[in-house]
């Protein structure tokens, strides 16, 4: 089988989790192609069998440039032609359930073009906005999510349709939501840099926007702003303000590495942060594992 994964990653969650899911196609023998976006021309997508979309949540809804991406998937006729099967994959700092219509309107965007997407998964990653989470988070997260990942690539392969419950009024309530989109663009236009700023350019070459320039040696931020967060997570000098989110603004890469055994505990602020959906969520995640594990430990057996 012949897939392509597409992703938006903002600041490297989104981009991880793209390629645990390249690797694990793979590894069951299937030809893959990974393409990050932007792209500066969309793939010829009729020359796969199956397409995975991936994004970062913004808002409870997909960005604006991967609603914007996926309507130039090429038309066709799936009455004539057969289903053309999607699955998506998204990332987010929380597993709360109005994470769940973030895809609606991608999917009306792709039944329109004649594709059905099938599958839909959700993997909590550390933020990038709001506040910062601490490593030992951060090491669980991507471990949950290595660990979930082939478990949703064998539902993807095996033609097991998974997708969320759709809740009350969730359509209405991602459509007020994406009010995000426009005000991206207003509020990116307030980003400025501080006194920190050593003109590197970092943030002006990794712009998914294209929305920062260097003028007259100032960096300057235009009205095209994403809100993706990438140039003042990674601004090595701490410099970018974020406009009227500054108290939200999260600096520097996670490691995801475990921590040492004998490392103090780390302070957590935000303890009981939506305390209950995390855990649904790890406990969900650990039944899945645990699951899939006693499967495979069956099958071994049976065949000594």
């Amino acid at each position: 089988m012949k897939v392509l994964i597409v992703y938006f990653s903002a600041t490297g969650n989104t981009a991880k989790v793209a390629g645990e899911y390249t690797q694990t196609f793979e590894a069951l023998g299937h030809e893959v192609t990974t393409v990050s976006l932007p792209t500066a021309k969309p793939p010829a997508f009729s020359e796969y069998d199956l397409i995975g979309v991936g994004y970062p949540i913004h808002s409870f809804n997909a960005p604006a440039n991967v609603v914007k991406f996926c309507k130039t998937f090429e038309r066709r006729n799936a009455k004539r032609d057969g289903q053309k099967r999607v699955f998506v994959f998204k990332t987010s700092g929380e597993p709360v359930r109005m994470s769940d219509v973030s895809s609606l309107k991608i999917r009306k965007v792709l039944k329109k073009r004649g594709y059905t997407v099938t599958n839909e998964y959700q993997y909590v990653m550390p933020y990038n906005i709001i506040f910062r989470h601490s490593d030992a988070d951060a090491y669980k997260m991507w471990k949950t999510a290595k660990a979930l990942v082939p478990l949703d690539v064998n539902d993807i392969v095996s033609g097991e349709r998974k997708l969320p419950k759709r809740m009350f009024m969730g359509g209405f309530l991602a459509w007020i939501l994406r009010i995000e989109h426009p005000g991206a663009r207003i509020n990116g236009k307030f980003f400025k840099v501080n006194k920190n700023c050593v003109n590197c350019g970092m943030c002006v070459k990794t712009c998914p926007a294209k929305n920062i320039k260097i003028k007259n040696g100032k960096i300057k931020f235009g009205g095209k702003c994403l809100m993706c967060m990438r140039c003042s997570f990674n601004c090595p000098k701490n410099a970018v303000e974020i406009g009227f989110f500054k108290r939200w603004k999260v600096n520097g890469a996670y490691s995801f590495a475990e921590p040492e055994p004998d490392a103090p505990p780390q302070e957590n602020k935000h303890a009981d942060y939506c305390r209950k959906a995390y855990k649904r969520y790890y406990d969900n995640a650990a039944s899945r594992i645990d699951k899939a594990e006693t499967h495979n430990e069956h099958i071994e057996e049976s065949q000594l």
